[in-house]
């Protein structure tokens, strides 16, 4: 039996130079260790990411405490447990926890542990980690969302929008994907440079220049996808994230413009769009409370298009449940930070496919060298992964992890399906019994 012998934490930094959690489990002198990402456009409703509020030292960022319960606490609870048994550990590591959104001992320390504990146990069996999650055989590649300009909290520009994403829909294989997504930012960087803007680039690696309207920069990309000999809406295709929870106030929204205007004058700009640069995915369009506004958006745009729930479910079981009662969304971001372990996240995941929700893996603005992700990706059969652009070494790692599976699978190799239209069964074809009332 492989049973773990000693834990040991430590911090670290991440991108945006703060620190964080990484996390060794060791079964005798075999070890693997995971870091834990963090996020600035962070929903209410996410796990709770501790820090040392009060060390000044850090700034009220250091994550020594929680590095200090792992090192003391958890290391003596997990002794001897199975390495093998994921679900057993996580579950006492929610235990010592014991609040609903992990506030005592932390959601970065416990996915930490959470995730070294798997990528310990795949190194054990000798199988890749993609290889020891959900799906056994006909492993397929997800599609890339690749953000190619930053905006909202991600940069210091004047874009309303958080995020504008290319996803290469016509791609064969995932390394013709980011060829594709290489030559369109190549070129939309050389249109930058030409409008006397910096090419310099923000937290998630995307360009970040100081244009300050939404369909200024749809524009630009919509240009650099023609000049790369590609058609938008065909060979590509454009993907938002709103984050709109930083442009809400009294349920009217400032996401067009910096002006506050109600749900239905928000609905009809977003349609605008849609059909203007055949968007085909839009992340956080509402509010994360704001289930009636998902519940019309989704209703016009009949599932033709990816409206995507991240704030609003925050990768958490009982979040998903009300928003499928509520027909809000038709997709899920999955950040494992947002619930802290792995147990969780893959829950998550089996009940939004059993609701023909599309799963889309996502890092988070403040990550690290872990390409974790990237194996998640392939490991839980989700069609997309979202992992910035092609730009800052702590998302190209992901990419490069991606690219090697990719080559160890050989022949077998396959990309997912991109379908956009949408099956989902209605809340009425599934037993609700055990699921909560909207709220």
């Amino acid at each position: 039996m492989s049973k773990i012998s000693k834990i040991i934490a430590r911090q670290v930094f991440d991108s945006r130079g703060n620190p964080t959690i990484e996390t060794e489990v060791f079964v005798k002198d075999i070890s693997a260790s995971a870091i834990c990402p963090s996020g600035a456009s962070t929903g209410t409703y996410e796990a709770f990411e501790k820090r040392d509020i009060n060390n000044k030292k850090y700034l009220g960022k250091s994550v020594l405490k929680p590095v200090e319960f792992i090192n003391k606490v958890i290391s003596k609870k997990l002794k001897n447990f199975n390495i093998h048994q994921q679900e057993k550990i996580d579950n006492l590591l929610i235990r010592l926890d014991g609040t609903k959104q992990k506030k005592k001992v932390g959601a970065n320390a416990i996915l930490s542990v959470s995730i070294a504990v798997k990528k310990l146990s795949s190194k054990i069996k000798k199988i890749p980690i993609y290889k020891n999650l959900l799906v056994n055989k006909n492993f397929k590649l997800p599609y890339p969302m690749m953000n190619i300009i930053n905006g909202g909290a991600h940069a210091n520009n004047g874009l309303r929008i958080q995020e504008f994403m290319i996803r290469p829909d016509k791609a064969k294989s995932f390394s013709e994907g980011v060829r594709i997504c290489f030559i369109v930012i190549n070129k939309l960087r050389d249109l930058i440079k030409k409008m006397g803007h910096s090419t310099s680039v923000g937290d998630e690696g995307g360009f970040a220049p100081m244009i300050n309207d939404n369909e200024s920069a749809l524009k630009l990309i919509v240009k650099a996808i023609n000049l790369s000999g590609f058609k938008n809406g065909k060979d590509i295709v454009i993907c938002l994230d709103v984050a709109a929870n930083e442009l809400i106030k009294n349920k009217h929204y400032s996401i067009h413009s910096k002006k506050y205007v109600n749900v239905d004058k928000t609905i009809s700009k977003y349609l605008k769009l849609i059909r203007k640069y055949k968007i085909k995915s839009i992340e956080d369009p509402f509010g994360e409370n704001d289930w009636s506004a998902w519940t019309k958006l989704l209703t016009q745009t009949k599932d033709k298009v990816q409206i995507v729930g991240d704030d609003l479910f925050v990768t958490n079981l009982e979040r998903l449940k009300i928003g499928f009662l509520n027909v809000s969304a038709n997709s899920i971001l999955i950040k494992l930070n947002q619930i802290g372990t792995v147990t969780e996240t893959l829950e998550v995941i089996k009940f939004a496919k059993l609701i023909g929700y599309k799963t889309i893996i996502s890092h988070r603005s403040g990550d690290s060298e872990d390409t974790f992700i990237a194996d998640f990706a392939v490991g839980t059969d989700s069609n997309q992964i979202k992992t910035g652009s092609l730009s800052r070494s702590e998302r190209v790692s992901k990419y490069n992890q991606l690219l090697r599976i990719e080559h160890n699978l050989g022949k077998k190799s396959k990309m997912h399906n991109i379908c956009l239209l949408y099956t989902s069964p209605s809340p009425r074809d599934l037993s609700t019994s055990r699921m909560p009332s909207s709220a």
